[in-house]
């Protein structure tokens, strides 16, 4: 059984404050800074450009592709870190397309990130070759998944709403029909529990600032099936991706396996971050965190329905059907969010109505919960939100 108290103790949490939008950055945990420190003057101090060798930076990316593995229920060997998740996504679903040159059809839901739609458009662009992307409503994307669909891009929980996906059974509908599938793990690697071997996924892609706490722009990771390891052709042929990087050859030959998919040289310092953070995972297991997740989100809900009228549910209330996050809407939802924040309860808005909150076992506790819902009431009831300074929108929501 985890000791949530223990863990909570590992992490910076501001005096005052209710961090509720771990979905949306972690906070840091207090070992990053002295794990940081120990990189930048042992390794890189003293070993210069010999920590690539002694320090082991060029193995980085795959050995902490390991232990992200473990979270996300994938095989050793088959994650690699590195880049940004739109990179990743790019990666993944350019592999994916040319695995089924004669499929035109890329499928999407209304609930992904758009920065997936995006990157699907761009690479659609790219390629030239009359691909369409299909977007429709998330409770339809199974009806939709037709033999004209190459792959299917499908982020596990909705953004917004923290609907989850059935990742099993929306893998073997795909199947089914010969299609692939691409996995988007943004709201879901530590969060609720994954098992990409057991579902059979071909890729998957994640960030780690999210709930895995690894800092503001912290590297992301990318999945590859064993079976597609070797086949997979990357769309971006970085250098690292290389199969002998050092040999300096003219022409590009793929790397081994999950190698293939780097690309740029790895971020040395925030895997380190990472790193620190993994530390703290160590302590627990996905199955202690969903149950946990669903204690704390229920207690959420049923406060905030209690106290709160003007407020409706965008969450499944049912806690099989979401992540680890809870959603209300509201008309003045921005302006209400601000004025929670500065009463020191941290959460965040989505457009157009959406008060977003995060929750996250390894350092919320039920206290928080209550306390949180106990200043969202006041804040609804006395309509402290009603003022010009929670309404003036900053460049981030």
């Amino acid at each position: 059984m985890t000791d949530f108290r223990k863990t909570k103790s590992l992490f910076h949490l501001p005096e005052g404050v209710i961090y509720l939008d771990g979905n949306s950055l972690g906070p840091l945990p207090k070992a990053a800074a002295a794990r940081m420190d120990q990189v930048m003057q042992d390794e890189w101090g003293e070993m210069l450009i010999t920590g690539w060798n002694k320090a082991g930076w060029m193995e980085q990316p795959t050995r902490v592709g390991d232990r992200i593995a473990r979270l996300i229920g994938a095989e050793p060997g088959h994650v690699v870190m590195g880049d940004t998740l739109s990179i990743k996504v790019y990666q993944a679903l350019a592999s994916a397309l040319d695995m089924r040159p004669d499929r035109k059809v890329i499928l999407s839901d209304s609930g992904n990130f758009p920065s997936d739609l995006y990157m699907a458009e761009g690479l659609i662009k790219s390629l030239g070759r009359d691909h369409e992307l299909r977007v429709v409503a998330p409770e339809d994307v199974a009806a939709n998944i037709t033999d004209e669909v190459a792959v299917t891009l499908i982020t596990e929980v909705d953004y917004r709403t923290g609907r989850l996906h059935d990742m099993k059974r929306l893998t073997e509908k795909a199947h089914a029909v010969g299609a692939l599938t691409v996995w988007d793990l943004a709201h879901t690697a530590g969060a609720t529990p994954v098992d990409l071997s057991g579902a059979n996924v071909d890729f998957a892609v994640g960030c780690t600032y999210k709930y895995l706490n690894g800092g503001p722009g912290a590297p992301a990771f990318i999945y590859v099936a064993p079976r597609h390891a070797a086949a997979a052709r990357p769309a971006l042929s970085g250098w690292l991706g290389h199969d002998a990087p050092f040999a300096f050859e003219l022409g590009y030959r793929p790397g081994a396996g999950i190698e293939r998919m780097r690309v740029g040289t790895p971020p040395v310092l925030a895997l380190a971050a990472l790193e620190s953070a993994l530390d703290i995972w160590d302590m627990t297991t996905m199955d202690d965190i969903r149950a946990k997740s669903i204690a704390l989100t229920s207690l959420f809900i049923e406060e905030v329905e209690a106290r709160c009228p003007d407020l409706s549910l965008a969450t499944p209330r049912d806690p099989a059907q979401r992540g680890s996050q809870v959603s209300f809407r509201f008309e003045h939802g921005y302006a209400a969010m601000q004025a929670l924040i500065a009463r020191g309860v941290i959460g965040d808005f989505r457009a157009p109505d959406i008060m977003r909150f995060g929750f996250t076992p390894l350092y919320i506790d039920e206290a928080d919960v209550i306390a949180a819902a106990e200043i969202l009431h006041d804040i609804m009831q006395n309509r402290l939100w009603d003022h010009p300074e929670y309404k003036a929108r900053a460049r981030v929501t």
